[in-house]
């Protein structure tokens, strides 16, 4: 198993910018994918970001231009460098990670107010 810690969130106001991070623990493989989710109230779960531990990248197309997903291999963490938030932006942010099988954060909060 997989365990994911998530930090970073909070309130910001809008065109502010917030870095989180999330550190995997356990059976971490070589090959794996990492990256962040999003869900707003009464809204489903939408992808934001992807890395694979090769380096590629997927961007949602709302946050393209915007956010910055990167990772440190080593110290197996994933982080999201939010700039120019919007009010839209506000959600809870989940860490995701999948190697087969997914596992996912208790999630952080991330208020962008207008």
């Amino acid at each position: 198993q997989v365990q994911l810690v998530e930090s970073g969130g909070g309130l910001v106001q809008a065109g502010g910018s917030l870095r989180l991070s999330c550190a995997a623990s356990g059976s971490i493989g070589r090959l794996n994918v990492m990256g962040w989710y999003r869900q707003a109230p009464g809204q489903q779960r939408d992808l934001v970001a992807l890395i694979s531990s090769g380096g590629g990248t997927n961007y949602a197309d709302s946050v393209k231009g915007r956010f910055t997903i990167s990772r440190d291999n080593a110290k197996n963490t994933v982080y999201l460098q939010m700039n120019s938030l919007k009010p839209e932006d506000t959600a809870v942010y989940y860490c995701t990670y999948a190697a087969g099988v997914n596992s996912w954060g208790q999630g952080t909060q991330v208020t962008v107010s207008s």
